[in-house]
């Protein structure tokens, strides 16, 4: 079994409990919103010392911190019981993925203790009475980067893989505006859509998918050209907003 197998599950049900969830952000395997709550769920196949790090350094975002982990059949054993006081201790949230004869399912054990929990509104009014976000730099991110993607391209548990990130879509755009309307100036790249960021994303060209040909104007190169078509999805919804913005007065 691999930690890509849980990610799926865990996905959805934290969307059956009304969160939004992205996978792969800023070095967490799964993050998950609703409203001014942020769930950060790290998922791996046994509970070892590297998931109790990463777990514990999350909670410099949240205080609702879970691990993912498949279910064992030594419940009873005296390694999980102090597995479970470990997790206990270090306030951390545990959810559990059973891979059962009938469909897999994923049972909460128990909450992080002291922090937010994954809840099942009622109302909306209940969704916005939960504990306060944390407020740090690392929240605050974390925020920003969920904020700046346009959907869920990512598989939490997946390494080695080009994420699609916030900076990653907004470069794309850019890549898919060039492609489509040949040298272009930040200007006129900004009036399609492309943000306040343009000037800097290609300035510092991180991709090697941009090349200045006069001052503030710049072109695709071959790279960038060849690399667009690893993004299907991104370069589609990219020539809808290119189309639209063509459109307007």
């Amino acid at each position: 079994m691999l930690e890509i197998d849980l990610y799926q599950p865990v996905k959805d049900y934290l969307q059956d409990h009304g969160y939004t969830v992205q996978a792969e952000v800023r070095h967490c395997d799964i993050v998950a919103q609703r409203d001014q709550q942020v769930v950060v769920v790290e998922l791996k196949t046994s509970i070892n010392l590297t998931l109790l790090i990463q777990a514990t350094d999350r909670q410099t975002i949240t205080s609702a911190v879970y691990v993912a982990v498949p279910e064992t059949a030594n419940r009873r054993s005296r390694q999980w019981r102090g597995t479970i006081r470990v997790l206990r201790k270090l306030q951390l949230g545990l959810l559990v993925v059973n891979f059962g004869p009938l469909g897999i399912s994923v049972k909460k054990e128990f909450d992080p203790s002291g922090g937010s929990a994954i809840t099942m509104p009622t109302n909306r009014l209940e969704a916005m009475e939960e504990i306060a976000p944390r407020k740090s730099k690392q929240h605050t991110a974390i925020i920003r980067e969920i904020a700046g993607r346009s959907g869920s391209y990512n598989t939490g548990g997946v390494h080695q893989q080009k994420l699609i990130t916030a900076y990653r879509e907004n470069a794309v755009l850019i890549g898919c505006c060039l492609q489509h309307n040949g040298p272009s100036s930040t200007r006129e790249l900004r009036k399609q859509g492309t943000g306040e960021k343009t000037s800097s994303i290609l300035s510092a060209n991180y991709y090697q998918w941009f090349e200045r040909v006069s001052r503030g104007v710049y072109c695709l190169t071959p790279q960038g050209v060849s690399e667009l078509k690893s993004y299907p999805e991104l370069c589609l919804r990219a020539q809808i907003l290119i189309e639209r913005s063509s459109n307007l007065p």
